[in-house]
């Protein structure tokens, strides 16, 4: 329940363990292990009295060998600077096994919570205000309904000993969380079901709908998971984003003398935020944005540009303060310090590359809007926008019509967008180029399946395992310096054997080949081949990339593009190239944090391979369900321009119009020689990026240059093409106030109190917005407008009193 922009989540290099080197060794893979707080990571469990007290009622407790996480009655810490310091002193290194995950409470509770997250999402997929079901949220709900039952059932007889067998701990409540996560997204699959609906009619059968579903979903799950061990297992794969959600957990669940102070400000922040966030979001939204400069000038559309932000689309925020937590997020709480200092950078450059594209008039920026994601015609110009009618480019077999096309012309974009994609573009080939300068040794692992070793053994059938469900699965406890002190813990547990998630990708493979072909797809099977392969390169090295500094971008408009380029003038198969391409490489980052989730809070690998299988299913059936509903039953009002305050299509038609531009016009318009052909060619500028940087470390290490990621800063030239950006100031000064001054000069407050203030700020807001929703934002059927005053421009404008656009109109 958070805006997102493009790369909304990014996190720190500084915190993974050498992402960069200095000297060609991981110049931060020392640590402390004799620390007054930490203790050493080889002490034994026999005798160690600085463990926190049990923090399970009266179950064996089990010793970590390794250093608990912050006590309430010690200090000394010093400086936080690596992965394996802030994931021990962060959380607790220890764990009780005989914690059982398999209660009724589990499956009740995560099947529900499953059902409603996912009925709620596809619900707001056709809203014109939308709504995500968080994890901050979801733990709320779960924590609050685990503890109601545990009071109201019966604890003797049978139905105690079956129904609540003990009190709600931990590991029910991570098991509950990662089910009802997984199933709380509206399918990228069931936009593609929509759109043939709506446009194309065309309504594929529903046994072969849900097939689809549960196939693109999952399949990004079985690649994910084959890359376990080189994305999830060590401590440089740190996924800072769940961090705030641990620690909430730890402190809901452990001894409660032992973290009275953290629930003190847990609950105290998140009241105050319940409260707060009720003034920005309804009361008074300038608060979205206070902007000095527009105050003082508000008949500037230069000013608009420059230093608006309030608004969706309005201008690029500069100096605005934001007020409103929606927006601000906890993201620069959880942020280390270096992606920070690489995402300044990138934002600086990106202020300076929009407002120059734009009064250069490049592209004849200045006949389309400042800010915006749609196509216009070559009648646009400064006073008058005009949208182009894409679905009038296609034939009645939805194939692009030459004739229609010469009749309309080539469409233009907004010149910011355009330079978005370009940026885009530059970083994803830059990203392939770093990982393998900076992080060849991490990511190695994920292609050792195709050693000459192995591809021999393909050959040789007598080398063949043909009994692989009987070969042991639990992980060797062989010592390594980048074992992570919580993965250590999990060699207790029964691993997930490989040929489960083997068996995952080739099923969803095969079902999802023959979907394509059933409902009517027009994508051969060449291309769903392609696809897949493009999503298994792309897991791994943005996987690390997301896994090491928590940076993660979309990459949509690539694959849409490629898919164009394989696909020309075909929509339709351009949809489902990116629901395979594209999809599958989000689905599996979420399955990697989620299994770092389950790591941090030592849930068994079978329980969490279980948990994300069965919410994912659920999710996708009940996203086909409603989807069916709502299209069938509002049909008119989600095709047409406005919608109403209930039901809107605006979602269905932007997917519609980037398939019809990317799928029919990608030659057209990015092909060498035509209008964007830089934004073809910065694929191939982008995997040279990264080596300046690099070559001067190599001469230079002590300089610094280990310290820049070009990957990062390249994508963040872009990161203002969408959305309210007023909020960017208050990020980035919550952001080094957290990650600069109090981690280095208050260590102790950092590690005890940074990652549950994120959780409690974030968990307030998110639960009075989805209230607001529904009670007064039209969620219900009916918006309730605050009356008109100074404090929300007199509803009228923008909130921040930069002069209105009227082309916008």
């Amino acid at each position: 329940m958070a805006n997102f922009r493009p790369a909304f989540q990014r996190s720190d290099t500084e915190y993974g363990e050498g992402i960069h080197s200095k000297d060609g060794q991981d110049h931060m893979a020392q640590i402390s292990t004799n620390s007054d707080r930490s203790g050493s990571l080889e002490k034994s469990s026999t005798g160690n009295d600085s463990h926190p007290k049990e923090p399970f009622h009266n179950e064996k407790y089990v010793d970590a060998e390794a250093a608990p996480a912050y006590n309430e009655d010690e200090g000394g810490t010093h400086v936080v600077s690596t992965a394996k310091e802030l994931v021990t002193q962060v959380l607790h290194v220890d764990d009780n096994p005989t914690l059982s995950p398999w209660t009724f409470r589990m499956w009740f509770l995560g099947g529900g919570l499953s059902l409603f997250g996912s009925v709620l999402a596809t619900i707001y997929y056709f809203k014109p205000q939308t709504v995500s079901v968080s994890y901050i949220f979801l733990c709320v709900i779960s924590y609050v309904l685990g503890e109601l039952m545990t009071k109201v059932i019966p604890r003797t007889g049978w139905i105690g000993r079956w129904f609540n067998p003990h009190d709600f701990n931990s590991k029910e409540h991570a098991a509950i969380i990662i089910m009802s996560s997984a199933a709380s997204n509206c399918a990228l699959g069931t936009e593609v079901l929509a759109v043939q609906r709506l446009y194309y009619s065309a309504a594929p059968n529903a046994g072969a709908s849900i097939f689809l579903l549960i196939s693109s979903q999952l399949l990004g799950y079985g690649i994910a998971g084959l890359m376990r061990e080189t994305l999830v297992y060590p401590t440089k794969m740190l996924y800072p984003v769940n961090l705030p959600l641990n620690t909430l957990l730890e402190t809901l669940h452990r001894n409660k003398t032992e973290t009275k102070d953290r629930l003190r400000l847990f609950y105290w922040l998140f009241a105050a935020l319940f409260v707060w966030e009720v003034f920005p979001e309804y009361i008074m939204p300038v608060l979205t944005g206070v902007s000095v400069f527009c105050l003082a000038k508000r008949n500037s559309l230069v000013f608009t540009n420059l230093f608006g932000g309030s608004n969706g689309n309005e201008g690029l925020g500069l100096l605005s303060f934001c007020m409103d937590w929606q927006y601000i997020g906890s993201t620069p709480l959880w942020l280390p310090l270096q992606t920070l200092i690489n995402n300044l950078f990138g934002y600086i450059l990106c202020i300076c590359v929009f407002m120059g594209i734009f009064y250069m008039n490049i592209w004849r920026a200045q006949d389309f809007p400042f800010l915006s994601q749609l196509l216009f015609t070559t009648k646009s110009n400064g006073t008058f926008y005009d949208q182009y009618n894409q679905t009038a480019l296609l034939n009645s077999d939805n194939v692009l019509d030459p004739e229609a096309l010469d009749t309309l012309g080539i469409p233009y974009f907004a010149s910011t967008y355009a330079s978005y994609i370009l940026t885009t573009n530059l970083a994803i080939t830059a990203t392939f180029t770093h990982m393998l300068l900076w992080n060849y040794d991490d990511i190695k692992s994920g292609w050792a399946f195709a050693s000459r070793e192995n591809l021999k053994k393909l050959i040789r059938p007598r080398s063949w395992n043909y009994r692989f469900w009987k070969t042991d699965s639990k992980p060797t406890d062989e010592p390594t310096e980048d074992m992570d002190p919580h993965y250590r813990l999990m060699l207790k547990y029964e691993n997930c054997p490989d040929w489960w998630y083997g068996l995952v990708f080739i099923a969803s493979m095969i079902i999802g080949l023959v979907c394509v072909y059933m409902v009517g797809s027009t994508l051969p099977w060449w291309g769903f081949l392609i696809a897949t392969a493009l999503s298994t390169v792309c897991i791994l090295f943005f996987g690390a990339q997301y896994a090491i500094t928590g940076f993660n971008f979309s990459l949509q408009p690539v694959i849409q593009m490629i898919g164009g380029y394989l696909h020309p003038g075909k929509p339709v198969a351009n949809m489902y190239f990116t629901l395979f391409g594209y999809n599958s490489v989000t689905q599996g980052q979420l399955l990697l944090r989620d299994l770092k989730l389950a790591q941090y809070a030592h849930l068994s690998p079978k329980c969490t391979f279980m948990a994300q299988m069965v919410g994912t299913i659920i999710g996708a059936i009940f996203n086909y369900v409603m989807m069916v509903s709502i299209v069938d039953n509002q049909r008119d009002i989600l095709l047409s321009i406005e919608g109403t305050n209930i039901w809107s299509g605006q979602v269905v038609q932007q997917y519609n119009s980037q398939a019809i531009a990317w799928g029919a016009l990608a030659k057209h318009m990015f092909s060498v020689g035509a209008r964007y052909q830089w934004v073809t060619l910065a694929f191939l500028v982008g995997f040279v990026i990264p080596l300046p940087t690099y070559i001067l470390h190599r001469f230079f290490p002590t300089r610094g240059f280990w310290y820049w990621n070009t990957a990062i800063i390249t994508y963040f030239m872009g990161w203002l093409c969408v959305g309210i950006n007023s909020s960017i100031l208050s990020y980035f000064m919550i952001g080094f106030v957290s990650q600069f001054f109090i981690r280095k000069y208050h260590p102790d407050w950092f590690v005890k109190y940074n990652y549950i203030m994120s959780a409690a700020m974030d968990g307030g807001t998110q639960v009075i917005v989805f209230i607001l929703t529904f009670a007064v934002d039209g969620g219900s059927g009916k918006a309730v407008t605050f009356p008109a005053y100074w404090g929300n421009n007199f509803q009228s404008g923008n909130y921040d009193y930069c002069e209105y656009n009227p082309a916008n109109a």
